[in-house]
C-alpha cells in the first residue's frame, strides 16, 4: 500500500454534513475518473456492544473493508468521522499503513446542525442526539486535530466538496 494512499477524513459535529460532503466529494471524484473509495465511519459500526468493543470494532472493519479496496487498487479514500481525539487518528493510521492522512473539518451554526440531526432522527433519541450537536462541537473545539476547516450552512454542497478536494491536494 505505502505512502501513495491518500486520505480525507470529513470530520465534524453531528448534522455538520460529513456524510453529504462525503457524497458529493465521492461525486465529483467520479466525474473526473478518480478511483477512489468513500466511507461513512458510522457505517461500519452500527451494532450494539460495550463502547470499548465497539469502537475497535469499527477500526478493525475499517482495516478489513480498506484491505479489499486496496487489493482492487484504490489509492484515494474518503472517509466521515467526527474525529474527537488523537487516539481516533492513531487507529486510521493503523487500519490504513503509510496513509497521507488530511483532515478536514465542516462546520456549521449550531442551530442549523441541531435542526439538521432533529429532522433526520424522528426516532426517540431525536432529543439525545440533538443535544450532543453542542457537546461534540466543544470536543472537536478543544482537539482542534483539523489540517483545516469548512464552513457547510446553506451554500452549495457541490462547491463545498470541491473547495474540500482542492483545498486537500487531490484536484
Amino acid at each position: 500500500m505505502g505512502t501513495d494512499v491518500r486520505v480525507i477524513v470529513i470530520s465534524g459535529s453531528m448534522g455538520s454534513g460529513k456524510t453529504t460532503v462525503l457524497s458529493e466529494a465521492s461525486d465529483v471524484l467520479g466525474a473526473a475518473a478518480v478511483v477512489h473509495a468513500a466511507i461513512d465511519m458510522d457505517a461500519l459500526g452500527v451494532a450494539h456492544l460495550p463502547e470499548e468493543a465497539w469502537a475497535d470494532l469499527v477500526y478493525r472493519n475499517l482495516a478489513a473493508v480498506w484491505g479489499n479496496y486496496a487489493a482492487a487498487g484504490v489509492t484515494r479514500l474518503l472517509l466521515a468521522e467526527a474525529i474527537e481525539n488523537r487516539a481516533a487518528l492513531d487507529r486510521i493510521r493503523k487500519a490504513i499503513p503509510g496513509c497521507e492522512l488530511v483532515v478536514c473539518r465542516l462546520r456549521a451554526k449550531p442551530e442549523t446542525m441541531q435542526q439538521r440531526v432533529a429532522m433526520r432522527e424522528p426516532g426517540m433519541l431525536r432529543e439525545t442526539f440533538v443535544a450532543r450537536v453542542l457537546e461534540l462541537e466543544a470536543l472537536l473545539d478543544e482537539a482542534h486535530l483539523e489540517d483545516f476547516a469548512l464552513a457547510n450552512d446553506g451554500g452549495s454542497v457541490t462547491d463545498v466538496a470541491r473547495e474540500l478536494l482542492v483545498r486537500a491536494g487531490w484536484i
